[in-house]
């Protein structure tokens, strides 16, 4: 059987009995925790990077409260309730202000296209948002900034148009009944169409007003039934209308009612 020699025996037992001390030295559990410390924060769980003043041994049971199960005791729970952190605190916080703050302000153009039966419009550089109901087509036409149709039914159709204007509250130009009743015998129908106006009414929407109607125009051989909704803003007079065949205003009319709803000025241009 081989041996070493005892000289050998001695300094290989001799370093042996070095490195073991190392190991169990405080100041190698230290540089440990402080390794581990710094591994951990480095792969995003949040927590705080160790500065010469902390003591190492105060490390570990952060480190190990962040590795903790996502199901805490009701003693660490009702801990972390009563002593929140800052950071706790504000995103708390936070969330509490975003929530409130879709409570009061709802956005008809975002709900009115969740349930996938509208689609959304929104033209920032224009400064304005609405709804048209799914299938309907783009077109262009003339004097007009967007047009929607359905290419079945004709009649069933959205536009908007903007024209420059000095006024600065749709109010100025006067009560809702008389500027809708000019507005649909001078624009929005042909002079050679009867028309009607059925209703006006004012509504408000973020502070700004707006004039919302409704109205027949009969022609010949077909009678349109139609809303439209108009207001003043970043010196533009908006004007959207929309209508379908008289003969399905019935089955058209909620569709309509929330296309003309769904129209709000989005921004400042």
């Amino acid at each position: 059987m081989d041996r070493w020699p005892r000289r050998d025996w001695k300094k290989k037992k001799k370093k042996i009995g070095k490195s073991g001390a190392e190991e169990r030295s405080p100041s190698a559990r230290a540089a440990m925790a402080t390794a581990t410390s710094l591994s951990l924060h480095g792969h995003g769980l949040g927590l705080p990077s160790p500065t010469a003043k902390t003591p190492a041994r105060r490390l570990l049971p952060v480190t190990v409260r962040a590795m903790a199960p996502a199901s805490p005791s009701k003693g660490e729970a009702a801990a972390v309730e009563c002593s929140p952190s800052p950071r706790r605190q504000v995103l708390v916080a936070g969330a509490a202000v975003a929530t409130a703050a879709l409570v009061s302000r709802p956005a008809p153009a975002a709900f009115a296209a969740a349930d996938g039966k509208f689609m959304p419009v929104i033209d920032r550089k224009a400064g304005y948002s609405f709804v048209y109901p799914f299938g309907w087509q783009e077109v262009s036409v003339q004097g007009q900034d967007k047009v929607y149709k359905d290419v079945i039914e004709p009649l069933e159709s959205v536009s908007i148009n903007m024209i420059p204007t000095t006024k600065e509250d749709i109010r100025d130009l006067g009560p809702p009944d008389q500027v809708a009743e000019a507005l649909v015998r001078k624009v929005l129908s042909p002079p050679t169409q009867k028309t009607k106006l059925i209703e006006a009414k004012e509504t408000d929407i973020d502070g700004r007003a707006y004039y919302t109607f409704e109205f027949t125009a009969q022609a010949p051989n077909f009678t349109r039934h139609a809303l439209g909704t108009i207001t003043i803003a970043n010196g533009k007079f908006y004007t959207l209308a929309t209508g379908a065949n008289e003969r399905r205003w019935d089955k058209m009319k909620d569709r309509l009612h929330t296309i003309v709803d769904s129209f709000k000025i989005e921004t400042k241009v």
